[in-house]
């Protein structure tokens, strides 16, 4: 009996191994009839600016969007009614500017702000679908790449508020007007660390979502390993099916949530209530 533990327990930790192996970032790539390829380490100025397995990703999604867009900015100059992949790309580009830049900015505004609008979606919705390709991995499962989309977000909400308002004037409406004076003590703290925890939110909303879908898939796959049996690879295989074809939705629920939220937030800090 206790022999029959000792074997589970190791192939518990050989299944999570694996599972932690392909959600984690990491210093090499794996490449199939390559094997793993270990990738530089740098140093500039003392700051560990290694290359890693998030980075290559992130540059892959940047190289596929370049290309798309530049397909479809060719077929703009050359047909007048853009067809297959153009004319979809168009339809995407047309629903973020109508259905969330315009409603949540502002028609006057939405323009200025619809170029990061643009490149948060497509950049998070491509990050997301590489991550369900073999052999990949989600840069977006990375608290430090979401970090860093949620500090542009931030960037874009005071830049937003600053170029409306004013420097003096957005932060002033960032307390509601005709506020008894015994709650401004209260009200300042609380909306000063408000703008810190909205892009906080983004930040954890779309890596929490991203990191547990691929923990769950490969954690069903993994059971088949940790039971070391078969028999569980039917219902293993099945389940993980249907979670892969879910995370597919999410990846684009994501990417329109993320764009949504930011738009929103631009819309506040530019139309702020007084």
């Amino acid at each position: 009996m206790s022999e029959a533990v000792v074997s589970a327990a190791e192939a518990g930790e050989e299944g999570s191994g694996f599972i932690i192996e392909h959600v984690v970032n990491s210093d090499s790539i794996h490449l199939p009839f390559v094997g793993h390829i270990h990738l530089p380490h740098l140093q500039v100025l003392g700051i560990d600016m290694s290359i890693t397995k998030h980075v290559v990703m992130m540059w892959v999604a940047a190289l596929i969007l370049f290309f798309l867009l530049l397909t479809l900015r060719r077929h703009r100059k050359t047909d007048l009614v853009p067809t297959g992949l153009p004319n979809a790309l168009e339809a995407v580009v047309a629903f973020v500017r109508d259905e969330i830049a315009v409603p949540n900015i502002g028609a006057h505004d939405a323009n200025r702000f619809l170029p990061f609008l643009l490149t948060a979606f497509f950049f998070i919705l491509s990050c997301n679908l590489l991550g369900m390709v073999p052999y990949a991995a989600t840069a977006t499962g990375n608290v430090n790449v979401t970090a860093g989309l949620a500090v542009c977000a931030f960037v874009a909400v005071q830049i937003g508020g600053i170029m409306h308002n004013g420097f003096f004037g957005y932060f002033k409406g960032l307390v509601p007007s005709g506020l008894p004076w015994p709650l401004l003590p209260i009200m300042i703290p609380i909306e000063f660390i408000g703008l810190f925890t909205k892009p906080f939110a983004l930040c954890i909303r779309l890596f929490a979502n991203m990191a547990a879908g691929h923990i769950v898939i490969l954690s069903l796959l993994g059971l088949i390993f940790i039971l070391k049996t078969l028999l569980v690879a039917p219902v293993s295989v099945a389940f993980a099916v249907g979670v892969s074809l879910l995370e597919l939705f999410v990846a684009l629920i994501q990417a329109y949530i993320f764009t949504m939220l930011s738009a929103v937030f631009i819309g506040m800090a530019v139309h702020q209530e007084h």
